[in-house]
């Protein structure tokens, strides 16, 4: 195996220290398994760099290094490509990075032709087998080299079964496999107008060549960025010689999981298929073997040796991976030969019973099983599950490929689910199997079911990297998408209707069920406790309602880093006080509407308070321009004008008086807020008289955190703060209490950033408003951005969305600067950040590099928050 830009032939494992960079992950690991001395199929490889521009054809430069490794690897195995006698037979498969999704397939039976399929019939003694893998061949050759449909080949095969009568392929006999082959080659010819290709070192090279064509295409480019890998991620290729699962019934392909992948038991878990090859097993058209004895027939039990050898290799490798592994495998005439081997694919609560199991055997440290982790991972975590005494009318069972629970209505086309979804419906994307270019409509949809399919099926893998529900192979279910019909038996569903997927158990249920939250516990809450234990920033959520901030702290959220106090503003009478107040002329006037609020908000404020029982509070007095308050609706401002028994005319024109060209950047923030100080007087007051409530009531007075919106100079700060004070003095003196009390300010502007010293001074703490501060920054509204963001990133001109991942670059230079600035002002300042990107990994990376103090996120990612925030602490501490 090579690991530099050479391609000279050596055995697979005779690289000292494979280079996954150079080799892909595939590869690599199959040099660390013939170290293990498990059986390996001989070969070579062509390495990243050899690969990249072979889309337009391998230079003859290229060619030679081909043929010379090709040259030793005949000596090696006494065998020689294109021989009539005894002809070498080779697969080239995909070697792709760690975590890079492949568009690539591998092309097996290279090196068939007439001649080498008459010679592999008379060295087998068995013409069926023989010709059974040319004509695979032929049709595999065609759909990658040449992008032929590879149906028309089945329906090729399919009619020649029902000209002889025959249900299964098991009926062919050597005779029928030969006509097959011949067939296939005429279908070929009529797809493609030219005959196939019988020259054996052309076939090699042309699938070489049209396997990178095929990575390089735009559409496994763009399923790479989808699942945040990057498009320029280079292909290796590997070459071996062939094995075949198909060669008797002694023989067949399979795959091994050393942990179950949906629970992570330590146990060996898999399938097997006896007499086939290895898309045999992907298409699941014939009954798979599970590899232990169950009461049925298993690998176990038909090759009880062969199965012991797996079970030992399979150990031996997660022993020296210190992970958990999934190995695919042939075995010819009893012999296990090993294809490859990676970590294995897993739900998140398997990652968690994996990792936590290592660390108890003390084989993994917490930091080490912690960095194993994928913070967003998490999120399958917190989907709901089912109510375990609902009741269940289960259509079908399928298997359990991603877990979580999800109503919704059944839709079977992926654009018309990515089209509702947008549209605010509940959408389940039903197909009989996914294929790539679905993925926006997985990306849309609630949840996936597929009626054919397996745990490492298209859907299932796409759908568990989303962290989205999803039973795969549920066989007893038949789509009729033209009909807009899904049937089981004695039941008939149509377009639209309901159903519930339990993506743990693999259950189809009919119609709506009743759907539990997600519980913190058990494995997922030891990872929680080792990620608070190594970690620095302490995590808050941005929450306004006492059913966020309960949640937020049953995620372990400690304290609230934004409670957006305008959300308090927009139901029932508080609502129509407001607009009483913005309506009203005089200051008295609001003064009288705002008093009809303040004690509606003293309550809210004093339940916040409660649940985050001695932690922080930061409370943002009110931001958005007065006209969000306000009806757009002609009937509802009828409405509003009798209700307040005013003139619609003059309501009216005042409503469009308030509105503004730009509002984003207009009247709101500390700018409504010195034009309106009473908003300041109700809102500082209705705060501190919440303290006294619940002071008197526990005997720990809160600590609350006031933040004025969007600040640009300390001035403007002074202004606010003089009222906070004031309002501060006047309950505590009414109340008799003294209290402790924080004021800030968020830094979401520019100029904020570049003036953070001077408002530090009169300002306790920065927290970091990163929507705006982006979108200010930018010049780029986030609402509308949709419309080229992903343009901008396909085109590299963004690395990301920067509303999702923080802007290091740009955004996070005017943090960066506010943050340095900011101490120097005050030493002691408490620095935050309460954007979106407050939940995001990555950001929460920058966040740790910068020294801030906390982040602050939306409830749900709270748990995501404290793992990230953990790993960021630990890799600065590597760095």
């Amino acid at each position: 195996m090579t690991s530099t830009e050479s391609i000279t032939f050596c055995q697979l494992g005779s690289t000292p220290a494979p280079d996954t960079a150079a080799l892909g992950a595939k590869a690599a690991k199959l040099c660390r398994l013939t170290d293990l001395s498990l059986s390996v199929p001989a070969g070579f490889v062509l390495p990243v760099s050899a690969c990249r521009g072979l889309g337009e054809g391998v230079k003859p430069e290229l060619a030679a290094k081909i043929d010379e490794a090709l040259a030793q690897l005949e000596t090696a195995t006494g065998r020689k490509l294109g021989d009539a006698e005894r002809p070498l037979l080779l697969a080239v498969r995909p070697s792709v990075p760690p975590g890079v999704p492949s568009a690539v397939e591998a092309v097996l039976n290279i090196g068939l032709n007439d001649v080498t399929a008459d010679a592999l019939a008379k060295e087998s003694n068995d013409v069926r087998f023989a010709q059974e893998c040319y004509r695979r061949f032929i049709q595999n050759y065609a759909h990658t080299v040449l992008g032929d449909d590879p149906a028309a080949f089945e329906d090729v095969l399919a009619l020649y079964k029902e000209e002889r009568g025959y249900v299964s392929d098991a009926e062919l006999r050597g005779s029928d496999a030969k006509e097959i082959a011949l067939r296939f080659k005429a279908q070929f010819e009529s797809n493609n107008g030219e005959t196939f290709q019988e020259d054996v070192r052309q076939q090699l090279l042309t699938a070489i060549t049209a396997m990178a064509r095929v990575w390089n295409a735009p559409r496994a480019k763009t399923q790479r960025k989808i699942q945040g890998a990057p498009e320029d991620a280079g292909l290796a290729l590997i070459v071996q010689v062939m094995v075949f699962g198909n060669a008797g019934d002694d023989s067949g392909v399979g795959r091994a999981w050393s942990r179950h992948p949906q629970t992570g038991a330590a146990a060996m878990a898999g399938e097997f298929l006896a007499q086939a090859q290895g898309p045999d097993l992907a298409s699941r058209l014939r009954p798979i073997l599970p590899l232990r004895n169950g009461g049925g027939k298993s690998l176990q039990s038909l090759m009880p040796a062969t199965y012991s050898a797996l079970e030992q290799g399979v150990a031996a490798l997660e022993a020296r991976l210190r992970d958990a592994v999934e190995v695919e495998f042939t075995v010819e005439h009893g012999r296990l030969w090993f294809l490859s081997a990676r970590p294995g694919k897993r739900s998140t609560a398997a990652s968690l019973q994996i990792v936590t199991d290592f660390v108890k055997a003390g084989a993994m440290s917490e930091e080490e099983a912690l960095l194993r982790v994928d913070p967003l991972s998490l999120d399958q975590l917190l989907h709901s599950t089912i109510d375990p005494d609902a009741k269940r009318t289960v259509v079908a069972s399928g298997l359990p490929a991603s877990p979580g629970a999800v109503s919704g209505q059944i839709i079977f086309d992926a654009e018309e689910a990515r089209a509702l979804a947008a549209d605010g419906m509940r959408v389940i994307l039903v197909r009989p199997e996914t294929l790539p270019e679905d993925i926006r409509g997985l990306h849309a949809a609630e949840g996936v079911l597929t009626t054919r399919g397996g745990m490492t099926s298209h859907a299932a893998v796409i759908a568990r990297g989303m962290g989205k529900p999803c039973v795969s192979g549920a066989s007893a279910l038949r789509i009729d998408a033209k009909a807009g019909t899904l049937s089981a038996p004695g039941l008939t569903l149509k377009r639209g209707d309901i159903i519930t997927l339990d993506g743990s158990t693999g259950q189809v249920l009919k119609g709506t069920v009743e759907i539990r939250p997600p519980e913190l516990s058990g494995n997922f809450a030891t990872l929680l406790t080792w990620a608070d234990r190594h970690r620095r920033m302490t995590v808050r959520a941005n929450a306004e309602t006492v059913q966020d901030a309960r949640m937020a702290r049953d995620f372990g959220a400690e304290g609230i880093g934004l409670c957006r106090t305008e959300h308090m503003f927009f139901e029932g009478d508080r609502l129509v006080a407001i607009r009483e107040m913005i309506l009203a002329d005089r200051e008295r006037d609001r003064r009288d509407a705002l008093a009809k609020t303040l004690p509606m908000l003293r309550a809210d404020f004093a339940a916040l308070f409660e649940i985050m029982a001695g932690l922080p509070v930061t409370l943002r007095l009110l931001d958005p321009p007065l006209h969000e308050f306000l009806p757009e609706d002609m009937g509802d401002i009828e409405a509003l004008a009798r209700a307040l028994n005013a003139d619609v005319v003059l309501l009216r024109r005042r409503i469009m008086d308030l509105r503004e060209q730009n509002p984003m950047l207009g009247h709101r923030g500390v700018r409504l807020l010195l034009s309106y100080p009473e908003i300041v007087d109700m809102q500082a007051r209705a705060v501190f008289e919440a303290v006294a409530d619940v002071a008197k009531k526990t005997g720990k007075p809160p600590i609350p955190e006031i933040m004025v919106p969007l600040v640009v100079s300390r001035a403007e700060l002074d202004l606010v703060r003089t009222r906070i004070d004031a309002a501060a003095q006047d309950v505590q003196r009414e109340t008799g209490l003294t209290f402790t009390y924080r004021v800030g300010t968020m830094i979401e502007l520019p100029r904020a950033a570049l003036k953070a010293e001077d408002i530090a001074r009169s300002a306790e703490f920065f927290s970091f408003g990163t929507n705006d501060l982006t979108q200010t920054t930018f010049g780029i509204s986030r609402d509308d951005s949709a419309r080229f963001i992903g343009e901008y990133a396909s085109k590299g001109i963004f690395p990301a969305d920067p509303f999702v991942t923080l802007d290091v670059d740009g955004v996070g230079e005017l943090v960066h600067l506010a943050v340095e600035r900011g101490r120097k002002g005050r030493s002691d300042i408490h620095l935050g950040i309460c954007g979106e990107h407050g939940g995001d990994p990555t950001s929460i990376a920058f966040c740790e590099s910068e020294g801030l103090d906390y982040v602050s996120c939306s409830p749900f990612r709270v748990p995501i928050a404290r793992l990230a925030a953990a790993q960021a602490h630990l890799r600065k501490n590597q760095s």
